[in-house]
């Protein structure tokens, strides 16, 4: 005979219909504990991080753009120092070579009901501009590829002195 057959039925049972048995009330304990022991640690798997990086084209060369000398370098000599262009635009008598680079790193946070994520996008472009002899008559060039940062949502990827440390890491980036 169990514990809870031997009390009386109005102890055993309360006036919200519970039982109160003592030796169920250890075992629903017992039970607790052990679902907080297994659980718990669930949901602390559950939890996870990723990282992802991805490029696109090899980082355009500066210091390489910054020689380029309108009206003395040709067509010839910037596909020589940076390769095939990306896109050639022809502008009546002249064309322009579009050069691209681009990197970017992406973090997110996976959480049991709300999950964080952040992806910071930099690029390299060169525009150069040739006239009909095919010597060049201006460029235009920025390089960022070096600047993208793993960061949460709440991080200021753009600070002003993040941005000057890539930059002197990186020869001919800044002018």
């Amino acid at each position: 005979m169990s514990c809870c057959a031997r009390w009386p039925a109005r102890v055993a049972e309360s006036s919200l219909g519970v039982d109160a048995c003592p030796v169920r009330h250890d075992a629903a304990r017992l039970c607790m504990s052990k679902l907080r022991s297994c659980v718990l640690p669930f949901f602390l798997l559950v939890t996870a991080c990723a990282f992802a990086r991805q490029d696109t084209n090899e980082p355009i060369d500066a210091p390489t753009v910054r020689a380029f000398v309108p009206g003395k370098t040709t067509a010839r000599e910037v596909v020589e120092r940076l390769g095939a262009p990306t896109d050639v635009v022809q502008l009546g008598k002249r064309t322009a070579y579009r050069y691209d680079s681009a990197s970017q790193k992406s973090t997110v946070l996976f959480l049991l009901l709300i999950n964080f994520a952040n992806q910071d996008a930099r690029s390299d472009r060169v525009w150069v501009f040739f006239d009909e002899h095919d010597v060049v008559t201006h460029f235009g060039a920025s390089f960022g590829t070096h600047r993208p940062q793993y960061a949460m949502p709440w991080e200021d990827v753009h600070e002003a002195s993040d941005s000057a440390s890539r930059d002197a890491s990186r020869p001919g980036a800044s002018r």
